[in-house]
């Protein structure tokens, strides 16, 4: 079995690594990983062991060293360093007139990159950008485009629970949210309550919503239409958690029974004799 740490790095960004050299890790200790041509640092989120990797998996990168004062002292430099870039970058942005919003600036621990997050509308040519920024930093610049979601994820934030975004702490990946999983959910499609900070249908809607649609399969379809003892009407709702169906008359008036009454009534409905042809 080999150990994985989860690390996490600016902004909640988190990646997989494999701690081949047994180090000895307690979650939220800082660790030095292997980069692409060089190193980062982060800190251990989660750590747990797993099987061996399956065959034609990509790699993980591993982890090279605990990373001591000196090197927190040094990833802080870093840190208090990125709002002047950013700001250099965005006057850059301004000055080649590039349709483009700075979200984030990332230098990476070895100082061997600085990566720029950015959202735009279309693709961006910002050759000129990137050869102005690495004349001045004299390390590799690299340009993310990201979208608003993941830009929501960088920049962090609280959702109308009170609790931090679940983009920045349980979602990996980013699974698509329609307005469907709210209609199944019985929610009130008003878009001020169903939208997150960064203006998408929150992701907390894929939460429940296959509980929702396994449930509703016991259930009528909304619309459809019943007669009752009461005269002939329309099923209007569902609740599944009660076990209730609401339904409008065509004479007027509402009336809410239970699954089981209405499951009674289609046996009755079928048990009925066929009335005679005249």
């Amino acid at each position: 079995m080999i150990e994985i740490l989860e690390v996490a790095f600016k902004r909640e960004r988190k990646e997989y690594y494999l701690n081949n050299l047994n180090i000895p890790f307690t979650i939220g200790d800082y660790a030095i990983v292997s980069a692409e041509r060089g190193e980062d640092m982060g800190r251990v989120f989660q750590k747990g062991r797993l099987p061996q990797p399956k065959k034609g998996r990509e790699p993980l990168e591993n982890v090279l060293r605990k990373a001591t004062e000196e090197d927190q002292n040094k990833l802080l430099e870093l840190r208090n360093k990125e709002g002047g870039i950013f700001r250099t970058c965005k006057a850059k942005i301004e000055e080649h007139g590039l349709a483009m919003k700075l979200v984030d600036v990332e230098y990476r621990f070895d100082a061997h990159k600085i990566t720029f997050y950015f959202t735009a509308d279309k693709r961006i040519d910002f050759r000129a950008l990137v050869k102005d920024l690495a004349a001045i930093y004299r390390t590799r610049i690299e340009m993310h485009q990201i979208g608003v979601r993941e830009e929501a994820r960088r920049v962090g934030g609280y959702g109308c629970c009170g609790l931090k975004l679940c983009c920045t702490t349980v979602i990996e990946d980013f699974d698509p949210v329609t307005t469907q999983m709210a209609k199944d959910q019985n929610l009130i499609l008003t878009p001020s309550k169903l939208s997150g900070v960064c203006g998408r249908l929150m992701c907390c809607l894929a939460y429940e919503w296959n509980l929702y649609k396994a449930e509703m399969e016991r259930f009528p379809q909304v619309g459809k239409k019943i007669t009752t003892e009461k005269g002939k009407g329309k099923i209007e709702r569902a609740d599944i958690f009660r076990n209730l169906i609401y339904i409008s008359y065509e004479s007027g008036g509402e009336e809410k029974i239970t699954l089981e009454k209405y499951e009674n009534l289609k046996k009755k409905k079928k048990g009925a004799p066929e009335q005679a042809k005249t």
